[in-house]
């Protein structure tokens, strides 16, 4: 054990211990290293934990938060490494309960109790239609490679694997007609099977595909709302519809199922991508033959121009529909499958708001960038967290992603672990500047399983009358394990205003500190340059 350093800023250190112990040539699934890392967090006297493999961006993101030792610094990236800080006993008692944590279940708890369970893609059944990679970055490009050759998609959670790698890996894909998925691909639903953090969804006639996880979880998740079900979902990784790697996942995922029968209509949700990467993804969807929702998100675009998807075509079939929200991509969908959409949100009225700036404290990053799109001037990033030391509020509107690296080093990720983000919502809460807080709570597979008691708690500790406004919306179904109206009937009895989606939560809290805009609610057809179009 080491005295815990200063921060960078000269702040003195809390009076506490930082711990590394290093397991040599162990290897965890990252999800399972998050849900460790929260485990030992609650424990008493511990301030912080992480455990990640010793590979030099964990090493980077551990010595930012003051979590590394000289132990750690000599780890190899093939190991472990359980970063602790807190007292002398708690880090004691932490270090004994890891075993258990990373243990895998026994035999006999499985339901064939003398079931033998590969150890390498090499001994899989070569039946195997698809492997689930989650290895540290500089290995995952090897082991997806060995994926696709003995015939499996690749599905690749790991993050920090270099973009020619990815380019590599999908170039692989291609030649085989099997999908890439990833690089950092945090959600999708294929065959009904859920993989990463993915939500419970009707099965159905809708294929979504998207470089953004949370946003495809909002569209798909309004859309199980407004009856429609799900024929497949596949992630490409957040940087495939980039100018280096040419959306080669979200051209090959286009084509599947531009030839599946089962799929009616295809959705795609991306940050807004170059302009020639736009335009070669739009015009691939155009010639899929089926109606296309295209969600690029802050895409400028005119009045609406008319009715949706393939209106004018003679069949009826196809046409592109290019949106600029996650709401109204949902609201597109519905529409053009001869559904309504819901009826506009109604925000309630507020006489006065408190303060001057905005608080918008995000999980998910997708929704961080479309509020962002709203209020450009925000600041986008504080100093890391650290247990005991007030968090400094800026004096301007804050949109944060508290998922990102620099807010997750030494933490689970704020869906299993709403720590960080409840020690934020305080300071929000605190600061007589804040004039509206915004919050989302990500249901599913993946995430914690009670996203929101941590959050409610913060909010009853202020109280309703002395608070500023704080509008959450939940990312969920009701056959999420975390019972989705359970939820939000504990948000709002936390006095919190429901919004039904990201897009309306972004919308009135922009509103309200503003003062300008009224929500935006056209559909149109056009490229993401502004030309108005109908693809052929």
């Amino acid at each position: 054990m080491e005295p815990t350093p200063p921060a960078t800023d000269g702040h003195p250190a809390p009076d506490t211990l930082t711990s590394n112990s290093v397991r040599r040539d162990a290897y965890a699934d990252s999800v399972a290293l998050m849900r460790a890392a929260q485990h030992l967090t609650g424990l008493p006297g511990i301030l912080a934990a992480s455990l990640v493999m010793a590979t030099e961006p964990n090493l980077r993101l551990l010595a930012d938060a003051r979590l590394l030792t000289d132990e750690g610094r000599a780890a190899r990236p093939a190991d472990l490494i359980v970063a602790l800080r807190g007292t002398a006993e708690a880090i004691e008692h932490a270090r004994a309960e890891v075993p258990a944590l990373l243990e895998q279940p026994a035999a006999s708890e499985s339901s064939e109790p003398d079931a033998w369970v590969p150890r390498a893609l090499g001994e899989t059944d070569p039946a195997t239609a698809l492997a689930l990679i989650s290895t540290p970055g500089p290995y995952a490009a090897a082991e997806a490679l060995k994926a696709l050759r003995r015939g499996m998609h690749a599905f690749v959670f790991s993050d920090n694997v270099p973009v020619e790698q990815e380019i590599r890996i999908k170039d692989e894909a291609h030649r085989r007609g099997l999908l890439a998925m990833g690089p950092d691909c945090g959600t999708g639903v294929l065959d009904g099977v859920p993989l990463g953090f993915a939500n419970v969804l009707r099965p159905g006639r809708i294929g979504l595909i998207g470089a953004s996880g949370t946003g495809l979880q909002q569209v798909s998740c309004l859309l199980d709302a407004a009856g429609e079900g799900v024929r497949q979902m596949i992630g490409t990784g957040g940087r495939d519809l980039s100018v280096e790697v040419g959306a080669r996942t979200t051209l090959d995922a286009l084509d599947l199922l531009a030839a599946d029968a089962g799929c009616e209509l295809i959705v795609l949700v991306s940050k807004p991508p170059a302009p020639e990467v736009a335009e070669r993804v739009i015009a691939r969807a155009g010639r899929s033959g089926k109606p296309v929702v295209v969600a690029f998100l802050g895409t400028e675009r005119p009045a609406a121009l008319g009715d949706l998807a393939g209106a004018d075509r003679p069949d009826g079939a196809g046409g592109v529909t290019v949106v600029g929200t996650l709401r109204d991509a949902a609201r597109a969908v519905v529409r053009t499958l001869g559904g309504v959409p819901a009826s506009p949100w109604a925000p309630p009225a507020v006489d006065a708001i408190p303060g001057r700036y905005l608080r918008a404290l995000y999980a998910g990053g997708t929704f961080a960038y479309e509020a962002r799109q709203l209020l450009p001037g925000a600041v986008t990033a504080v100093d890391p967290y650290v247990p005991g030391r007030e968090i400094a509020l800026p004096e301007r509107h804050l949109v944060l992603d508290l998922g990102d690296d620099a807010y997750t080093a030494g933490r689970p990720h704020p869906m299993i672990d709403p720590t960080v983000r409840a020690a934020h919502l305080r300071a929000a809460l605190s600061d007589p500047g804040t004039a509206a807080v915004v919050l989302d709570v990500v249901l599913g597979h993946g995430a914690g399983p009670d996203p929101v008691a941590a959050l409610a708690t913060e909010l009853a500790r202020v109280g309703e009358r002395r608070r500023a406004p704080v509008i959450a919306f939940v990312v969920g179904t009701p056959g999420d394990p975390q019972d989705v109206d359970a939820v939000r009937a504990r948000l709002e009895k936390a006095g919190a205003v429901l919004a039904p989606t990201s897009t309306d939560a972004a919308e009135w809290a922009v509103s309200l500190v503003t003062g300008v805009g009224e929500p935006r609610r056209d559909a149109v057809e056009l490229t993401p340059t502004g030309r108005a179009v109908r693809c052929p």
